[in-house]
């Protein structure tokens, strides 16, 4: 695969260059902005595959860049900041953040999360590529797109990720741990609530009625299960 491409945006220097210089000695291409407008501006040029964003910015909001930035490109967005607080964290996932860590932070920890996510541009096996359709819900793991009656449905990469695991195994219980397993593909160490953030998101956008989701079901006292509205029907 190519090399992939990297922002990282923070308005201190000392946590900029840091991690500036460790990525860089990962292999990938880095580039860097200390604000919001210097962050479009490399962004535009870089079409990057993951950006590395602070929150706190002199001249905006990272949350709102964050979706800025997605609405123009399928970019994964890694939160890196200070804001510690389960209503910040929770806020950043629902603004679309593929990830989230705070500060301070161990560059270890950083690399195992960005490579990650990267992992989600792997191409997908042959047994992968089959389109689940589900009466008007369809994914599709090629492009990685999923309708609903026939309208594109906008999920975050990881949003797609989760979604697609739990409706490729109809039924089944899993519980959070086991789905942060599978699904962000490395050992999380945060509020395992993160899981419930997603899937809250997702429902938004897929079911009829959020308050009695039909699709993707609470099994209380354990997790979650894809129960499909008919029966699974795949193409190639």
């Amino acid at each position: 695969m190519a090399t992939a491409k990297l922002i990282v945006d923070d308005d201190d220097p000392a946590v900029r260059n840091l991690v500036l210089r460790f990525l860089s000695k990962q292999d990938y291409e880095v580039e860097s902005a200390e604000d919001g407008k210097n962050a479009l501006a490399v962004f535009e040029q870089l079409n990057p595959d993951l950006v590395v964003l602070d929150v706190n910015l002199p001249d905006a909001n990272g949350y709102d860049l964050c979706k800025e930035m997605q609405t123009r490109t399928g970019v994964f967005v890694l939160m890196l900041t200070s804001r510690s607080d389960e209503a910040d964290k929770i806020r950043g996932f629902a603004e679309g953040a593929d990830d989230y860590l705070t500060k301070p932070f161990s560059l270890g920890e950083l690399e195992v999360r960005v490579g990650a996510i990267l992992k989600r541009q792997r191409p997908v096996t042959t047994a992968e590529q089959q389109c689940l359709s589900f009466n008007t819900l369809e994914i599709d793991p090629v492009r990685r797109e999923v309708t609903l009656e026939r309208e594109l449905v906008p999920l975050t990469a990881l949003e797609f990720d989760l979604l697609h695991f739990l409706a490729s195994h109809p039924g089944r219980v899993w519980r959070r741990a086991e789905l942060i397993q599978k699904v962000w593909d490395y050992e999380y160490v945060g509020d395992q609530r993160v899981v419930d953030v997603h899937i809250g998101q997702i429902r938004k956008k897929i079911e009829l009625d959020t308050t009695q989701p039909a699709m993707i079901q609470t099994v209380r006292g354990v997790g979650y299960k894809f129960e499909p509205p008919a029966s699974v029907v795949a193409s190639s």
